[in-house]
């Protein structure tokens, strides 16, 4: 993944651009990343992947819930809070 700083993203935007057409351009302030810059193409597909996965768990849900595989609230909660175990 190519990188820059800040300063050199706001010097050289239009070279970042035609950068983040091949590969991904990372973004960096005071030696931390803070963002990547994408092609529209690239997030278009990492959007359609997010959706794809959310849209398998609700089927993987509703499937548990059809066939009763599912917990109460608030028992789940309570043991999840219970520290005198152990």
């Amino acid at each position: 993944m190519y990188s820059l700083t800040a300063n050199e993203a706001k010097t050289q935007f239009g070279d970042m651009l035609l950068k983040a057409q091949r590969e991904p351009v990372q973004i960096s302030r005071n030696g931390k990343p803070v963002a990547v810059v994408v092609s529209a193409e690239d997030y278009q597909e990492i959007e359609a992947m997010k959706l794809q996965l959310l849209q398998a768990k609700i089927q993987r849900a509703r499937s548990d819930i059809t066939i009763g595989n599912t917990v109460d609230g608030d028992a789940f909660f309570a043991e999840l809070l219970d520290t005198d175990k152990d």
